[in-house]
């Protein structure tokens, strides 16, 4: 992508009320608009970002088993009173039509996928059945003032697991576990990514959640010396060691969780009547578990573990573009520009998305919008670096850049893109 034609720009300035560093960061870098508290537009760098996320957590709710669906926004105000959450959970946008008729914008979508599955679901040989989402949700936060990390409407992976018993539910609990795990080391986060102990509220003793380690977090937990799980602070007065090894050490940290678990047994499925045969012809409950990651949230927890003073950092694996062509004009800037040209085109083929900075601004300006917005490896076109024979290409974080030969710039790239 030409630089020059892309659709934002960076700015020098953001909006005076933001105060959490991912918003600055992603307002400035021209990844999102906000348009009012708690709600943003991601633009086409966001966007290609959020895709990212987006194909590596289906790639693991795949692998364990899930079927995409994509189910409806608008629910029907019946659901919800089936459970009674309607009068009960505080954050549910309500809406009335013309008619009169009562609706709610889904926060969450166990009202309308135990339904749908009771539909599909009769014998235990349906059992078990995994499906998940990637869909838009909606809560009436208040305290929308951590940027990306706290929405009134944004994007959410839902998986839920219907199956014939607790047993069958913990085993593929501990799948979905794994997953997780798999999906935050693949974005860059898995060293300081804890799974955590938290309240199971009415479901059961425990939940758990992926806590994300930052000081920029809102919740504090504590994390076991020995094998790293943690404790959330809403139980640790009730949790004096480790539920996990019985660890007694545990250090305080603060942390933005990035993703949750549930074992939801029968809370959902008695109110709906979701029930199966077994092969005697008796009839069960259907038990259930739910597992959820908010997409932008966990965009914005990268980018407030991962920025620097210049800008945005981003991992490889959830970049916008592999590669940032940069042109650098001289007086001999015709020369420079048909080398940087011959680059991109070169990368391009190739397979490897790249943005090339074709702008007519100073090579200052060029940097400091590269560092800021945070490509991988920037690969720079210059008088200077065509006389030495290749190119200037430097990693994001690194201090300085090495020429290479434009020979060798692909297998060198092909090395950062995996790692």
């Amino acid at each position: 992508m030409l630089q020059s034609q892309l659709f934002t720009k960076t700015r020098k300035e953001v909006p005076s009320e933001e105060v959490s560093r991912n918003a600055k960061l992603l307002i400035k870098a021209g990844f999102v608009d906000k348009l009012q508290a708690g709600v943003y537009t991601y633009l086409p760098l966001g966007l290609r970002v959020l895709e990212k996320i987006a194909n590596i957590i289906r790639d693991e709710m795949n692998r364990a088993g899930g079927q995409e669906i994509l189910m409806p926004s608008l629910h029907p105000k019946e659901n919800w009173e089936k459970t009674d959450r309607w009068n009960t959970m505080d954050d549910l946008y309500k809406i009335v039509d013309s008619s009169k008729k009562e609706f709610a914008l889904g926060p969450t979508h166990e009202e309308i996928v135990v339904p749908l599955a009771k539909q599909f679901i009769a014998s235990y040989r349906d059992l078990p059945m995994y499906v998940y989402q990637i869909q838009n949700k909606f809560r009436m936060e208040l305290r929308s003032k951590s940027g990306v990390l706290r929405g009134r409407e944004f994007l959410m992976k839902d998986f839920y697991s219907f199956h014939a018993d607790e047993e069958d539910l913990d085993r593929h609990y501990e799948v979905m576990i794994t997953a997780y795990k798999n999906i935050f080391k693949r974005v860059g986060l898995g060293d300081i990514t804890h799974l955590t102990f938290a309240s199971g509220g009415s479901f059961s003793k425990y939940s758990h959640e992926f806590q994300t380690v930052t000081g920029a977090g809102e919740d504090t937990i504590h994390i076991c010396d020995s094998c790293s799980t943690a404790i959330n602070e809403e139980i640790i007065a009730e949790q004096k060691e480790c539920p996990e090894c019985g660890g007694k050490k545990l250090k305080t940290e603060k942390a933005i969780e990035v993703g949750n678990t549930f074992k939801l047994k029968n809370k959902f499925s008695d109110p709906f009547g979701l029930a199966y045969k077994d092969s005697e012809g008796k009839d069960h409950p259907v038990i259930m578990g739910c597992y959820g990651i908010g997409l932008g949230r966990l965009m914005g927890a990268i980018v407030e573990v991962l920025a620097d003073k210049a800008g945005i950092v981003w991992p490889a694996s959830v970049a916008p573009f592999a590669a940032h062509v940069v042109e650098v004009k001289s007086a001999e800037s015709a020369n420079v520009a048909m080398a940087a040209q011959e680059i991109y085109g070169m990368l391009s083929r190739e397979g490897f998305d790249t943005l090339y900075d074709d702008r007519n601004v100073n090579a200052g300006e060029k940097f400091a919008d590269a560092d800021l917005i945070g490509i991988p490896t920037r690969v720079v076109v210059s008088e200077k670096s065509i006389r030495a024979g290749g190119v200037e290409m430097k990693g994001r974080t690194e201090l300085a850049g090495m020429i290479v030969q434009k020979e060798k710039l692909i297998d060198l790239l092909s090395k950062n893109t995996n790692q």
